[in-house]
């Protein structure tokens, strides 16, 4: 690797990391202003979605700069290439996460209303497979990468459960409908942040390995991980 490559590709590394701080920040806040019925952290959300908008730009022309003056192969080239589409998985969890602080919002007007214990759960989880998927992709750690793959499955259930509680409300009570339906969106939402953490891991597999494992793992067993 040339001296200029490296030091390119040192730059959008702690720019990534940067927009990893950043969305991270916005999806803890977003899942704060839902289940702990926290108000204030709404606009704050909202208002970052703008800086997190500027800085996927900012990458993406960072990367395709560099593509283009360097030419860079092997390891390199991967590393690059996954960056944008880590990246703009970064945006998009970002835009969930405004999402979900919209319906916080929508929440606030039903206090009473019993969010299913599966939605704090989901959350725990997702917010767990993002430090995971980033740990993983600072480290070039594969084998924690195919951890928070692991983890996916259990979101998934989770979201299930609480869909299926969330239905059981609005057909013994019609007032809850509307507030229902919120809950499901903001499970749906944060259902799909894990997904978007789980492309991030299959992406650093792709650069450490430099194997495509999109569509291929199984799914994981139904227990949860060993406290470590």
């Amino acid at each position: 690797m040339s001296k200029h490559l490296q030091r390119d590709i040192e730059r959008i590394r702690r720019d990534l990391l940067s927009q990893f701080g950043l969305v991270e920040k916005v999806v803890d806040d977003a899942v704060r202003s839902l289940v702990d019925r926290r108000a204030d952290l709404i606009d704050s959300v909202l208002g970052s979605d703008t800086a997190v908008d500027e800085r996927e730009v900012h990458i993406e022309e960072a990367c395709l700069k560099t593509l283009a003056l360097h030419q860079p192969v092997a390891i390199d080239l991967r590393w690059i290439a996954t960056v944008v589409k880590i990246n703009s998985d970064l945006e998009r969890i970002a835009d969930l996460a405004c999402n979900i602080a919209e319906r916080a919002l929508s929440l606030n007007r039903h206090d009473d209303f019993p969010i299913p214990d599966q939605v704090p759960a989901m959350v725990r989880l997702a917010m767990s497979m993002m430090k995971q998927a980033l740990d993983a992709f600072v480290e070039l750690n594969a084998i924690q990468a195919r951890e928070v793959i692991r983890l996916d499955t259990h979101v998934d259930r989770l979201n299930r459960e609480a869909i299926e509680e969330l239905t059981e409300l609005m057909k013994r009570d019609p007032e809850l409908v509307e507030p229902a339906l919120h809950c499901f969106s903001a499970a749906r939402h944060i259902e799909r942040i894990a997904d978007l953490a789980e492309n991030i891991a299959e992406d650093v597999i792709y650069i450490v390995e430099g194997e495509i494992v999109r569509h291929k793992h199984d799914d994981a067993s139904d227990g949860l991980p060993a406290n470590r």
